[in-house]
């Protein structure tokens, strides 16, 4: 049998109007030690952020949330945020913020697979 391995989430949202804290879940980040696995899945509904807001720049929120994945994966393009070690780069993308693109707090758990477990959280807290 496999063993289950600790992760940590957080959803990924769009706050158009910070004051009014209204929010639409659009991906999730998961981080898993264990696994060496740090990734974040985002899906952009822009007719429900149309719905949320008129005024927000999609293009703007897409390049956001483009660089969010390239720190989660560290890729060379990614900053010095990019090269910070795995945990601190999740810590770094979780931590608090009164800005458009906000996370959630942080949530753990169990799996066998963070790969799966990322696509199956995916399905259920943005699809």
């Amino acid at each position: 049998m496999q063993e289950q391995h600790l992760f940590e989430y957080a959803v990924i949202r769009i706050v158009p109007k910070v004051e009014r804290e209204e929010f639409l879940n659009i991906g999730v980040i998961l981080y898993c030690r264990d696994q060496n696995f740090l990734h974040a899945k985002y899906h952009l509904d822009t007719a429900k952020l149309k719905a949320l807001s008129t005024e927000l720049d999609i293009a703007e929120i897409e390049d956001y949330l483009r660089s969010i994945c390239s720190i989660s994966e560290g890729t060379t393009n990614s900053g010095p945020i990019g090269s910070l070690p795995m945990a601190d780069r999740y810590r770094w993308l979780t931590a608090t913020r009164s800005t458009i693109v906000q996370c959630s707090k942080t949530h753990p758990g169990l799996c066998k697979n963070s790969e799966v477990m990322l696509e199956q959280l995916f399905q259920k807290l943005v699809l």
